[in-house]
């Protein structure tokens, strides 16, 4: 009891020290629409990085990813890994085009580039997403973990099912006070700080583990897992495996554009950048936090399965055992505090965007267009509370899952990934695709892919065998095909232009295609670390051909630097030297910043 009351105290301490900082740092900053949905548009590269990497990672990638790892091998890292070609992408092309029609919501562009039937549409896969998977997935895997961790129903003497009902709710309650009454940058400062906390515990449980697993000796922990098994720490999947290789080039990739540039709840920190440099610096610097996810989330998974074998109900209960087992009990609240932060950030950003479209994408167009800051704010918080009470029902049917978290999540989240990222890209990318397209697009997702991940086989008996994956892909090329089908046989009358109403600094970051380049060359180089050339080679630790693969990355590496260098010097070099020029002759400045937006 005394150790459960100190992790207990000290847990609590730790949030009330996050909750303070943030209350300090957002005090006065939440009055009017773009101070509470939008942190005033004025987030750091840091707070964009920090609210991006808490509001991606979950206790949903602590006991799901580490359970696919325990299970099968590190295949499943491409969900998180690949997902810097997203975030490339998106800061380069995209996140541009957001911040300069300075939108709040993505079916606020949707309204703008096609109309407000689309508008409509993209809500409402939304909330349904957001409701029946995205959040009771994270709420329940944080309850799972913290059921783990301490014998909920023996101390307050109820049931297993009870247990969870009253951790879920509990947990629920705390984050929906976070997002509903502090806005986007209570979210955006408390992410940052449990991100640096989640970093620590990230690094330390993979290194006690190892230390358990080589009887005290760390070197013998790694050379167990790379000689002992070592298909386990192969990240290569085959058909077999819940990630096959060649997913990764289908419909992976673009399951990672709709999570990373056009998902609601991830993009709206950057939307709230206070320039186009801190919105780069943010959306990258995530990316490379992400490079981490192996070790942090999967390595301890694959360390379970030397030291537990078969001996756990499920595959979901690998993290949380081994954290059990190996961490210190003083660190116990603060791995708690962590966890738990972890499932606050994602639950309340969720909180946060659904409670942002409804106020301004249906309350407001469709119930009161003349709605003031004041009662916009006032609707985003009671619609917040009502999506909050219906998770809190929702969330517990999860422990019925019978192969794991993770797949479920995945499988479920076709529904709606693929049409909006579909529909996002081509208003982009064209200017005569009708509203009518994209609704169309929209409708044809949701049936056919119902019909073949699960309608061929329970209504004609005929599975299709294809990886949904794949599915993922294949209907976002037949949507695609779609949409340019029925422009071409109704175009839209007036082709869209795009406007041009940037709120702030619309100069990129002088390193932001460096960055990139290094990023997908890091992904590379991760990809061949974990593979038969690298710490899951058969023959012993690692491969001879791994140093030769690594030196030729890191030419091609250099090569695109240098071309990436010389082309921002072409591009952008100009006009800088210039502003610096009329800068010196004027000696003109403000606040410490110059005036001609391109000096940034």
């Amino acid at each position: 009891m005394q150790s459960l009351w100190f992790t207990l105290l000290s847990c609590v301490a730790f949030m009330v020290l996050v909750g303070y900082i943030a209350y300090r740092k957002t005090r006065g900053t939440t009055s009017g629409s773009d101070g509470y949905f939008l942190a005033g548009r004025g987030l750091s590269g840091g707070f964009i990085a920090g609210s991006l990497l808490l509001t991606n990672l979950s206790a949903e990638q602590l006991v799901g990813l580490n359970g696919q790892a325990f299970r099968t091998n590190l295949s499943n890292m491409a969900w998180e890994v690949t997902a810097g070609v997203a975030v490339v992408l998106m800061g380069l092309y995209l996140l541009p085009k957001y911040l300069n029609m300075s939108i709040t919501t993505l079916p606020e562009f949707l309204s703008k580039r096609f109309d407000e039937g689309v508008r409509r549409y993209t809500v409402v896969l939304f909330m349904v997403g957001y409701v029946l998977v995205t959040i009771p997935s994270m709420l329940y895997s944080g309850a799972l973990a913290v059921l783990k961790l301490f014998d909920v129903p023996t101390i307050l003497n109820i049931s297993y099912t009870q247990s969870i009902w009253v951790v879920i709710w509990g947990i629920g309650i705390i984050g929906a006070v976070y997002a509903i009454f502090g806005g986007l940058k209570a979210v955006a400062v408390s992410d940052t700080i449990n991100g640096v906390g989640l970093l620590i515990v990230g690094a330390l449980v993979p290194i006690l583990g190892l230390i358990a697993l080589g009887n005290g000796a760390f070197l013998d922990g790694v050379k167990t897992i790379t000689t002992t098994n070592p298909e386990k720490l192969n990240a290569i999947g085959g058909p077999e495996d819940s990630v096959p290789f060649g997913t990764i080039f289908t419909g992976l990739i673009i399951a990672n554009m709709f999570y990373w540039a056009t998902n609601q709840y991830v993009i709206q920190s950057t939307l709230g950048a206070q320039s186009l440099k801190e919105g780069q610096k943010g959306v990258i610097f995530s990316g490379f936090f992400k490079l981490l996810i192996p070790i942090f989330m999967m390595v301890p998974g694959v360390i379970a399965f030397h030291l537990y074998g078969g001996d756990l109900k499920s595959v979901d209960l690998a993290y949380p055992t081994l954290v059990m087992n190996v961490l210190p009990s003083y660190l116990s609240g603060f791995f708690l505090a962590v966890l738990l932060g972890a499932v606050l950030s994602s639950y309340n950003s969720l909180l946060n965007s659904a409670s942002t479209m409804f106020a301004l994408d249906i309350y407001k167009p469709a119930m009161k267009k003349d709605a003031t800051d004041e009662q916009l704010i006032t609707a985003s918080k009671w619609f917040g509370s009502v999506i909050a009470i219906v998770t809190f029902f929702v969330s517990p049917m999860l422990m019925y899952a019978p192969n794991g978290l993770w797949d479920l999540i995945r499988k479920f989240t076709g529904f709606f990934n693929i049409p909006i990222v579909a529909v996002v890209l081509i208003g982009i990318l064209s200017k005569k695709v009708p509203a009518l397209a994209a609704k169309v697009a929209i409708i044809f997702h949701v049936v056919a892919y119902y019909m073949m991940v699960w309608g061929t086989e329970q209504i004609f008996g005929l599975p299709l065998n294809i990886h949904f994956i794949h599915i993922y892909g294949i209907l976002f090329v037949a949507e695609v095909a779609i949409m340019f089908g029925i422009a071409y046989w109704k175009p839209q009358e007036k082709a869209y232009v795009f406007p041009k109403a940037s709120k702030v600094n619309m100069t990129p970051w002088k390193y932001s295609v460096p960055a990139g380049i290094l990023l997908i060359a890091s992904i590379c180089e991760t990809y061949l670390v974990f593979s038969p050339i690298g710490v899951a080679y058969a023959g012993g630790m690692i491969s001879p051909s791994f140093l030769p693969a690594t030196g030729a990355l890191a030419v091609v590496t250099l090569i695109a630097f240098a071309a990436a260098t010389k082309s921002w010097e072409r591009k952008y070099g100009h006009a800088v030297r210039r502003a610096k020029n009329a800068v010196k002759e004027t000696g003109r400045e403000v606040g410490g910043q110059t005036q001609s937006p391109q000096v940034n």
